[in-house]
């Protein structure tokens, strides 16, 4: 898997299950997600523990993450991210855990202080084509940029809630918002 590793996955259901079974808690799936390309992120629920929007896009702080099957440290790790900067949404808080979700659809809980605010992204997992273009500018016409591969991360700015701008170690330019996972479609992001 790119950047982390999976641990015990029947033991991370059952204990996933029995917390959300425990505990009602806000929770919408990435499709759904995805669908609500007229409703970004700012519009609708807040969480009670931060305040902020409840889904939202924010990145792995560190290199080695402890992805836990529920939100305290007496609850087994069910996987480990081991890159810094990938991008999950955050799907739940509970105190100073989040519950998150990385581009596989995979959930666990995470300590707050492990996630960063900073926007990155992938270039969509799901695009099977080949390669997909980086513009000069907000326009499919416009001169290609660079060329980036399914699953390259990169930092996000400056999305209209169409176009972002989109760069990393030796590219930059701006791509089509629905071809990134970590940002929502129609978000605007300055």
């Amino acid at each position: 898997m790119r950047g982390y590793r999976r641990g015990s996955l029947i033991f991370a259901l059952i204990a996933g299950a029995a917390v959300l079974a425990a505990e009602p808690l806000i929770h919408k799936t990435f499709s759904h997600a995805q669908a609500q390309s007229s409703t970004p992120a700012t519009s609708g629920p807040v969480g009670r523990e931060s305040g902020l929007p409840v889904p939202r896009f924010v990145s792995i702080k560190a290199d080695k993450v402890n992805v836990r099957s529920g939100p305290t440290r007496d609850h087994g790790v069910a996987w480990v991210f081991t890159r810094a900067g990938l991008p999950v949404e955050i799907t739940a808080e509970f105190e100073t855990w989040r519950r998150i979700r990385d581009s596989d659809g995979a959930e666990g809980w995470v300590y707050h202080s492990m996630l960063s605010s900073r926007r990155t992204a992938l270039v969509g997992p799901w695009l099977k084509d080949g390669p997909t273009s980086l513009y000069g500018s907000r326009d499919a016409k416009s001169r290609v940029a660079a060329q980036v591969e399914p699953g390259v991360l990169g930092q996000v700015s400056d999305c209209d809630g169409t176009w972002c701008r989109f760069y990393g170690a030796g590219f930059e330019g701006f791509i089509e918002q629905v071809k990134l996972w970590g940002v929502y479609p129609g978000e605007k992001i300055d």
